[in-house]
């Protein structure tokens, strides 16, 4: 095992949460450490929307003083989050990155917020988002190794903040490939996981068929841990993998030919590298009628779009992006035909990828990005069409970081799994991080 970083702020979410349970590391230790980090950075990454550092530290002190007297709230006991700005928080505002609710306060926390607190955790700030987590307006927030790039979006500063040790864990969301590609470009760690088996309750909707949470840390540790927390299925005992026994799957999809040769070269590297430890890998034959879901995805998200923006069309009409004032008028032509023709490929289609899994398929390995993080981010957050089809499967999908792109930037892997099949995804990813990630610190 390595050695635990000297600074608190550059501890994972597992290494942190060990220590404040043997109480060898104070709450308000780790929160004074995230703040000067942000107080450091955040003028140029530009990560979060709201922070209130006297909110934070009487939140760890609160924590430090229950620890003492009461013991442990939970496995997330005293770890701090950011929390996308379009998830409500009862003390903070939550904003959408729109003028409509600038300031807008909630009355009360959604439910992925009531389960950080209700397991010891604690929200440490908001993150910047893309307008609605959806399009229109660009968060602000820049790549940490690079500000001339895009960190990825909608969930841009939860990827940021994690990746530049801003804060150990953040919560993110995916529609498309919102939560996916930014952990790839920011090289960390993050779980899409089944849909609905976290509640969306109390987080703006853009698509309920497709709308996920997920969360970002830096090791596949941090992600079992909060998984853990929000008692997800199967966590209790997460299985033994032995890694010369998986068999993993490529699956190259029908955008293949869109990838930049560094996420190509990523994935030869991570099969080779699986291979040399006994994993068995082959390319993977999807499944029928997979070659339309990206196209698929596109039509649900239009069609269930209009009526989650038609309110703010009718009462903000001038605040609201020309972007969604299109989407309501069906600018993309979306029919009740098209919609039901899509929603019912989507049924088939995960039908047809659960049933690959077994005894000849444990995990299926597949892009995370087209490649690196692209340059203009207040144009681009990258392109989700390596995601957009694993968020209409609905299945768990686990960014794992290691590989490096022509700049030096990151480009992640994804492991996808079967629906409910999260709890044996995080194994089989704990099983070939330290072999994919020369950054992860072992037992981290």
């Amino acid at each position: 095992m390595y050695d635990i970083p000297t600074q608190p702020y550059e501890m994972t979410a597992a290494e942190a949460a060990a220590l404040i349970a043997d109480r060898k590391l104070a709450v308000s230790e780790l929160t004074a450490s995230c703040l000067e980090r942000i107080a450091h950075r955040d003028t140029v990454v530009k990560a979060w929307i709201f922070v209130d550092p006297d909110m934070a530290m009487r939140k760890a002190r609160e924590l430090d003083k229950a620890l003492i007297h009461e013991g442990s709230r939970g496995p997330l006991h005293g770890l701090p989050f950011g929390v996308k700005d379009m998830i409500d928080t009862a003390d903070m505002p939550t904003t959408n990155n729109s003028p409509i609710y600038d300031g807008f306060q909630p009355g009360q926390n959604a439910k992925i917020v009531r389960n950080i607190i209700g397991t010891g955790g604690f929200v440490l700030g908001k993150t910047d988002t893309v307008e609605f987590a959806a399009g229109g307006r660009k968060a602000l927030t820049r790549h940490p190794m690079d500000s001339s790039r895009t960190p990825g979006g909608s969930s841009s500063g939860s990827g940021a903040a994690v990746g530049d040790m801003q804060v150990p864990l953040a919560i993110g969301t995916q529609t498309g490939g919102s939560h996916i590609r930014p952990a790839s470009f920011n090289g960390i760690y993050a779980i899409k996981p089944t849909h609905n088996s976290v509640s969306w309750s109390g987080s703006r909707h853009y698509s309920p068929t497709l709308d996920t949470l997920g969360w970002y840390g830096r090791s596949p540790d941090d992600l079992v841990l909060v998984a853990r927390a929000f008692r997800m299925w199967n966590m209790e005992n997460l299985p033994t993998i032995k890694i010369k026994d998986l068999k993993i799957g490529i699956a190259r999809t029908a955008n293949w030919d869109k990838c930049a040769p560094e996420t190509v070269a990523a994935i030869e590297r991570a099969a080779t590298l699986l291979a040399d430890q006994g994993v068995t890998i082959f390319d993977l034959d999807m499944p029928e009628g997979c070659e339309h879901m990206c196209d698929a995805q596109k039509t649900i998200a239009a069609a269930e779009g209009i009526a989650q923006f038609l309110p703010e069309y009718l009462e903000h009409y001038h605040l609201l992006h020309p972007q969604f004032r299109e989407r309501v008028e069906n600018s993309n032509n979306v029919t009740p035909e098209s919609y039901l023709e899509a929603v019912n490929l989507a049924a088939l289609c995960r039908m047809r990828f659960d049933a690959l899994f077994g005894t000849e398929l444990d995990a299926v390995l597949t892009p995370s990005s087209l490649g690196e993080a692209p340059q203009k981010p207040d144009s681009t957050t990258g392109d989700a069409i390596m995601n957009s089809m694993w968020t209409l499967l609905q299945v768990p999908c686990i960014n794992i970081p290691g590989a490096k792109g022509p700049n030096d930037l990151p480009v992640g892997v994804t492991l996808a799994g079967p629906r409910l099949g999260d709890a044996r995804l995080l194994a089989i990813s704990k099983a070939v991080a330290p072999v994919l990630d020369p950054g992860l610190r072992v037992g981290g």
